[in-house]
């Protein structure tokens, strides 16, 4: 353990600054632990609003004062995975820019900020599909974007051995953000309607965020970083890595359709409007400890092992829970184990980068990690237009389960990404079987 954090430091910082003797030490002690803190809570302002879109998306389409009232579910599905995708897939060219020039990551924070907080008031005021897509899909994407790329690189250079339970900690944090803020949400739109929701989520934004910009700091003093760092690109030729990278993506092609229609599918069954903010907070509850318990195990077992485990579970839960669903049980019941296993899919990645670091040493883990977060966007982004398509075309059955719902497509898609997120696993095997 000791050899292979020795080899992490020294790839995963330049040269000049392994010369400080006075850098404090990696995995424990106080300041690290302080960063990681923070990592932790800015997860809340960061994703809060992504994680709650499901909410928004029921009131959009069922509130008689809604002015999308007569626009298709799948239409707006496309603003929240438009949120999310863009967030994701800006990350290769974030994480890049600021593993190159360290120097720019302490004015990322304050520029997301602001965008963020203004695509808020401005699609407070949105009228229009095409609004909302532009304010809450894309420059709230870019802003949130910003405020998370230099936080994670902190925390890169802050945890390296323990890499795993760190970033299962701060997507830990995520998760829980996502079962407080759906109630937060809910509340305020049935009380004062999307214009002055956004508008106080935009003043909380400001009030939640601005102090840890001041409080998270680089291990590695910014005044001690050379302007431009060279960068080691060669695991793009491993094929592990395109492996893992495929199943990365096919993941997240279905992963958020359960928390955008849910909400919905709750609301064809005739539970209360209430049900919908209580099963997205129950899938993002039970991803807590599915965050944090895949982190640590990536420090202990084979990455594709973890994915395994990850892909199975979300599998299960999906066709045997929500498939067959016709009552708030069965459903609850698939929010707690799909939380828990696909939720901690993105605690995978840490593993993905010791599997990287083990096959070439030189590899940049920030590199990777923007590159993994990048495939997910992919995902994301074209998520949203196929669950519109797999919404029209829904079949009509009989029966009262999830299968025989408009909503049978959706579950049957979400069912076969999460078992061939799986597939760096599979192409392990099948590599073993043929040699």
């Amino acid at each position: 353990m000791a050899s292979r954090s020795g080899v992490e430091l020294q790839n995963s910082e330049p040269t000049a600054e392994i010369e400080i003797p006075s850098l404090p030490p990696t995995d424990h002690g106080r300041d690290a632990y302080l960063v990681l803190l923070g990592c932790t809570v800015i997860q809340a302002p960061v994703w809060g609003y992504s994680l709650s879109f499901g909410v928004f998306q029921e009131y959009y389409t069922t509130s008689p004062s809604s002015p999308f009232i007569s626009v298709s579910p799948g239409s707006i599905a496309t603003v929240g995975t438009t949120l999310n995708g863009v967030m994701y897939l800006m990350m290769p060219l974030t994480f890049t820019l600021l593993t190159r020039y360290p120097r720019l990551r302490p004015y990322c924070g304050p520029v997301g900020l602001v965008m963020a907080v203004s695509s808020l008031i401005m699609s407070s005021f949105a009228t229009k599909v095409w609004q909302l897509i532009a304010s809450q899909g894309v420059l709230c994407a870019i802003g949130s974007g910003l405020l998370f790329s230099p936080t994670t690189l902190y925390l890169d250079e802050w945890f390296i051995a323990r890499k795993g339970m760190a970033y299962g900690t701060i997507w830990a944090g995520k998760s829980l953000a996502g079962c407080v803020f759906p109630f937060i949400m809910s509340s305020l739109l049935s009380r004062f309607g999307p214009r002055t929701t956004l508008q106080a989520w935009a003043v909380s934004l400001v009030i939640l965020t601005a102090p840890l910009l001041f409080a998270l700091k680089p291990r590695i003093p910014i005044s001690a970083t050379t302007s431009r760092r060279p960068l080691s690109w060669g695991f793009l030729k491993l094929t592990s890595f395109w492996m893992l990278q495929t199943g990365n993506i096919i993941q997240s092609l279905g992963y958020l359709l359960p928390t955008t229609y849910l909400s919905s599918y709750a609301h064809t069954l005739g539970l209360p409007s209430i049900t919908g903010a209580l099963l997205i907070a129950v899938v993002s509850l039970a991803s807590v400890p599915g965050s944090f318990i895949t982190g640590l195990l990536n420090d202990h077992l084979a990455p594709t092992n973890v994915i395994l485990i990850s892909s199975l579970g979300s599998t299960l839960a999906v066709f045997l829970f929500w498939g067959l669903s016709s009552n708030v049980a069965l459903l609850a019941t698939f929010a707690v184990l799909y939380g828990f296993f696909a939720g901690g899919f993105s605690s995978t990645y840490p593993g993905v980068l010791h599997e990287m670091r083990r096959e070439n040493s030189n590899v940049d883990t920030g590199l990777v990690m923007g590159l993994l977060l990048g495939g997910r966007g992919v995902g994301f982004v074209v998520g949203g237009p196929v669950s519109g398509g797999l919404l029209k075309g829904a079949w009509s059955m009989s029966g009262s389960s999830g299968y025989n719902s408009q909503y049978g497509p959706i579950i049957v898609a979400t069912g076969a990404t999460a078992l061939f997120g799986g597939w760096g696993w599979m192409w392990k095997v099948l590599k073993g079987a043929l040699a």
